[in-house]
């Protein structure tokens, strides 16, 4: 009995640590909640799928600035963290989609804790971007 309690806790404990799983986004600018995305990795490489627009002058929106296969297509269901490899606390070395404005930009993404994700999306230099708190989503 306390041997599965102590397992339990364990996987429990692991899991909240882990930055896999489903997030709600925080616009940077307005504090509102956006979207859930769904954080994964496939092959030591971190993704992250929005599966549900929350604002509803959102719904149903199309990435309409994208340049690329992506011109056009739901925004709803669309990978916008690409490729990111493990480097220490953090994932870095990929990149982000903001279907916004359609552009691409290199990414770091990080926990501050348990259920804080840190998303980072800048141009060249880290110094220069923007910074989002995603929240776990409960």
């Amino acid at each position: 009995m306390l041997y599965s309690l102590i397992i339990t806790l364990f996987f429990g404990l692991h899991q909240n640590l882990s930055v896999t799983g489903q997030w709600v986004t925080i616009d940077d600018e307005t504090g509102k909640e956006k979207s859930e995305v769904t954080v994964y990795i496939k092959q030591n490489r971190l993704y992250a799928r929005i599966d549900r627009l929350l604002l509803e002058e959102d719904q149903g929106k199309r990435c309409i600035e994208c340049k690329d296969d992506k011109q056009g297509q739901p925004i709803e269901g669309m990978l916008i963290i690409n490729g990111l490899e493990p480097d220490g606390d953090s994932w870095s070395d990929g990149e982000i989609l903001d279907p916004a404005n359609g552009k691409y930009y290199a990414c770091t993404l990080a926990l501050e804790d348990a259920n804080t994700l840190s998303v980072r999306g800048y141009i060249g230099f880290s110094f220069i971007g923007r910074t989002q708190q995603w929240k776990r989503k409960q």
